[in-house]
């Protein structure tokens, strides 16, 4: 499920629940319902999201988290932080799973 909330600055977000609740992911800010509308749009058509979509990252404490790119290569979302690699691959699958469930 896609959430969408307009910030006090005049900003839009989104974030990306599971069926129980989780944020899965989080938005980069958008200057416009419009550009959000838009990114929204293209990760929802594209059905089979691809390894390269995913940016998977490693803090510096050891923490793992994955950034979703758009097709020009932006950051449009990143999740949570994960203890570990497996469960950061797990979180990917989520997201892809909540992606393709949505409307």
């Amino acid at each position: 499920m896609i959430k969408i909330n307009k910030k006090k600055e005049g900003v839009y977000i989104f974030k990306l629940k599971s069926t129980n609740g989780r944020t899965l992911l989080k938005s980069v800010p958008f200057s416009s319902k419009d550009d959000l509308d838009k990114t929204l749009q293209e990760i929802k058509t594209k059905r089979n999201l691809t390894a390269k979509v995913f940016e998977r990252k490693t803090t510096t404490d050891g923490k793992f988290l994955v950034q979703l790119k758009n097709s020009l290569g932006e950051t449009i979302g990143s999740s949570g932080l994960y203890s570990s690699e497996a469960g950061m691959e797990n979180g990917i699958l989520n997201i892809k799973n909540s992606l393709n469930t949505e409307d």
